[in-house]
């Protein structure tokens, strides 16, 4: 654990260093290169969005349940067995 801490140290003291350097700053300044950064930072939420768009189409299309359908699925279940066990406690209720 201590390997990693130190790993990370050094890491953001680098990341410190070039983010103070002159040079970068100036470069950060430039509008089109901050563009360029915002879109890096958003391309992982595209990827997983993509991803996830694609497997529920393969899904779809191999007439599988996807992960969200097999939830609320497990919801109803648990939901209608309540209601159950709920329905035969009332009537043991009402036996004499």
């Amino acid at each position: 654990m201590s390997g990693e801490k130190t790993w990370k140290k050094t890491l953001m003291k680098q990341a410190l260093g070039v983010v103070t350097d002159p040079r970068v700053l100036k470069v950060m300044q430039d509008p089109r290169v901050m563009q360029a950064v915002m879109g890096l930072m958003s391309v992982p939420g595209k990827v997983q969005h993509f991803t996830q768009d694609n497997v529920e189409k393969l899904a779809k299309a191999m007439a599988l349940a996807t992960e969200d359908e097999v939830k609320d699925l497990r919801r109803t279940v648990r939901r209608l067995e309540e209601e159950m066990n709920r329905m035969q406690r009332d009537n043991e209720k009402r036996k004499p």
